[in-house]
């Protein structure tokens, strides 16, 4: 972030766009954790920080009168904690643009920081509206986006709002810049074998990322509810086990593909099955390819996690992004739980490469105390996933012009 922020207002996107309970305290700070060093770096050196995020899907949760429900995704719930973690005062502003931001933002001095509210509550955001985005531009000096998790939202406070700084007044923020460079460790020369894990529900909500990894991986590592669709394809029986009966073609060709290619591709020898969707659910371990009508696999077997395990100790880059079974039940967690451990123990003893790439990985790594174990962690769900399929994203090109 390469800015003279001394006596500078810089307007920040970041993304706090955490979970909060029925009371509206924050379950996981992760995200605002994760603004820090950019909000601490701008008012250590002179600056004040205009901060700006969405919270939520307001639009879609709307009171039963039609109107926004302002008191469950008002950014105030997020001032007192961000005031705790920055050791300074937060104020706020009960709107995102208008005369009362303009004048808060005008009166702000150096080293303050200042809370907008919800840029969702505002039509123009989703809608990328040049007038609203003019509108956040006018409060600020410089432009940083630190929000990767919204890079892939062509937004008015994402994207819009960049073309009215210019070139030597906008920039990415630490975490932008730490996530870009991250996902380029995987995608641009790295140390082989570079192996993949790919898990999750569907294979349709993975088809350009797995199309894109079978052209420069080594290792093809696929787990979850979309290893059955590969399976069934291949002629197995899944018995009631998750498939998209309309994907089977398709994931025979990326079987051949990856065969040209050179890539391993890796399914499950054996799965955990149960006779009905549940913890308490009737369990087995099967093999993969002979599920019974009346059961679905709903995690890796036994003889999986082996092999699965000796692929990854044997990587010197790993990207895993998706889980490998129903992991929120304690008895289908087993596959996730071996995957985030030996992803650990890769990057910890083998001096491995790891990328947590965003989602249910990320649940699953912190829910293993494992976070600080790994290279990296995204805070991105689905703009991890787009800028590992290759494309550009809009919050990015914004910046880079």
């Amino acid at each position: 972030m390469n800015l003279d922020l001394n006596g500078k207002k810089v307007l920040v996107r970041v993304d706090f766009n955490v979970p909060l309970d029925k009371d509206y305290n924050i379950t996981d700070d992760t995200r605002i954790r994760a603004a820090l060093p950019t909000i601490q770096h701008i008012i250590s050196n002179g600056g004040a920080a205009i901060l700006m995020s969405h919270l939520g899907r307001p639009s879609k949760k709307l009171k039963e009168d039609g109107s926004i429900d302002v008191e469950r995704f008002t950014l105030k719930h997020v001032v007192d904690h961000l005031s705790k973690l920055l050791g300074v005062y937060v104020k706020f502003c009960e709107e995102t643009v208008g005369d009362k931001a303009a004048e808060l933002a005008a009166s702000l001095k150096p080293t303050e920081v200042l809370i907008l509210e919800n840029t969702r509550f505002n039509k123009g955001e989703k809608k990328g509206e040049e007038a609203f985005a003019k509108q956040l531009a006018e409060l600020a000096d410089y432009y940083v986006n630190d929000a990767f998790g919204s890079a892939h939202r062509a937004h008015a406070s994402t994207t819009t709002v960049a073309q009215f700084f210019k070139d030597e007044e906008k920039a990415f923020g630490f975490l932008m810049e730490n996530e870009i460079k991250n996902a380029n460790k995987v995608l641009n020369n790295p140390e082989r074998p570079l192996t993949a894990i790919i898990g999750g529900a569907k294979v349709s909500d993975k088809i350009l990322l797995l199309e894109r990894l079978i052209e420069f991986v080594d290792n093809l590592l696929i787990g979850g509810g979309m290893a059955y669709t590969f399976l069934k394809a291949q002629g197995g029986q899944i018995g009631n086990s998750l498939v998209e009966e309309d994907k089977q073609e398709l994931a025979l060709k990326l079987i051949q593909k990856a065969k040209d290619k050179g890539v391993n591709i890796y399914l499950p020898e054996d799965s955990v099955v149960a006779d009905a969707f549940s913890n308490e659910a009737q369990i087995k371990v099967v093999d993969s390819n002979a599920i019974e009508d009346g059961w679905m696999g709903l995690d890796i077997g036994e003889k999986a996690r082996a092999a699965f395990s000796e692929v990854v100790k044997q990587s010197k880059s790993i990207l895993w992004n998706g889980p490998m079974g129903v992991f929120e039940m304690s008895n289908f967690a087993n596959g996730t739980n071996t995957i985030a451990n030996v992803v650990a123990e890769a990057t910890q003893e083998q001096g491995a490469f790891s990328l947590i790439g965003g989602g249910d990985s990320v649940a699953a790594i912190n829910k293993a105390g494992l976070a600080e174990k790994v290279s990296y962690v995204s805070t991105g769900g689905g703009a991890m996933l787009e800028f590992l399929e290759g494309k550009e994203l809009p919050g990015i090109a914004a910046i880079k012009g």
